[in-house]
Parts: C-alpha cells; structure tokens; sequence
C-alpha cells in the first residue's frame, strides 16, 4: 500500500486575528509531527479545531496524526470530515485517499475501495491512488476466496460431523438391537429351563406315587 498523502504547507489559513493562534497551532503541530511526536502533534491539532472546528487543515492533520498513532478508526473519522469540510477538489482527493488507507487498515475493504473511487473521480491521474485501489481490490478477492474456501470446508466438516452421526446412530441401533435379541434368548432359554424343571417335577411326583 502506498504511503498516505499529508497536508503540511500546502494549506494555509488567514493570519488576521484569531486565525494566527489558529495557523500557530496548526504549525506547531506540524513541528510535532515532523519530529514524530505524534501525541503532541494531536494535542496541538485539537487545540486549533476547538478554536475552528471547520479548520480543513487542522482536521486533515488530525487525521494524520491519529493513523500514526494505530487509531485508524478515528483517523478515517477526521478525513471524512476533512473531506466534507473542504471545497478544493485536490485537498478532497487528498483527504479521500487517506481515508481509504484507514479503511484498508481496519479491514473494511468495500469501504476503502469505495473511497479510493471517490479520490480517483476528483483526480484520476493520482498513481498512489490507482495503486492502493487495485490492492485493495486484490485483498478483497483475496479475503472473499479464503472465506468461499472457509465455508466450502465447514460445509465439508458439517457433512462429516452428520455422516459420523449417523455412523454413530446406527451403531448403537444395531447395539440395541443386539442387546434386545441376547435378553429375549436368554428370557426364552430361562423359559425352556423353567419348563424343563417343571416337567423333571413332575415325573418326579409320579414316580413317587
């Protein structure tokens, strides 16, 4: 997967009033984030947002900030609204771009590509975009054929577990059986015994007489 794009000084925002505390904030995040500190790169970004919260760049930088840090979910959430904030069909491909990384990293392919299509439509001849769609698409497939395979052998297993059953079943049908067979020949030799020794008896009684 290409490496996600990052808005640093190609947004600026106006210096007059509390925009400058604002445009401070953005850059010394920047700083922070240049020098890997991405935490205070964060604490800066959210400073800037708190003060404008429809800051394109404090949000796109926010965003980035929070995919360093491995909350790819939260950082997908600043560059949808980056997205939606900003009017610059650049800076939307740009903040679409990354939100289709974040996506690919929390494993919600469909959603990735979606957005990678969505990036391409504003800027078409974007090659680290075109690259990521197409990975994307390759582990989706990818992903789609392993589960095809996970539930051709569950469905495999689940038929072996039901012939096992019945194996099963019918063992001890023919157990049962067998068990019912050996007591009714043995009540019926009982029997023969009993009328045998009634017979013995009863000879026994006549030759008495």
């Amino acid at each position: 997967m290409k490496t996600m794009t990052i808005l640093f000084c190609c947004l600026l925002i106006p210096a007059e009033g509390a925009a400058q505390s604002e445009r401070s904030l953005i850059r010394e995040g920047n700083r922070s984030y240049k020098d890997s500190k991405f935490s205070d790169a964060e604490v800066n970004y959210r400073k800037a947002l708190e003060k404008n919260k429809d800051l394109t760049p404090g949000t796109f930088n926010l965003g980035d900030a929070l995919y360093k840090q491995g909350r790819f979910g939260e950082a997908a959430g600043q560059y949808g609204a980056a997205a939606e904030k900003t009017a610059d069909p650049g800076v939307k491909a740009q903040a679409l771009h990354n939100l289709g990384n974040a996506l690919m990293k929390e494993q919600k392919l469909p959603e990735s590509i979606g957005a990678y299509k969505e990036a391409l439509k504003l800027n078409p001849k974007d090659g680290d975009t075109k690259y990521n769609l197409e990975y994307a698409k390759a582990l989706l497939k990818r992903e789609r054929q392993q589960q095809q395979k996970q539930n051709k052998n569950e469905k495999k297993d689940d038929k072996q577990k039901q012939d096992d059953k019945q194996k099963q079943d019918d063992k001890q049908k023919q157990d049962q059986q067998k068990q019912d067979q050996q007591k009714q020949d043995q009540q019926k030799q009982d029997q023969q015994k009993q009328d045998q020794q009634k017979q013995d008896q009863q000879k026994q009684d006549q030759q008495k007489q």
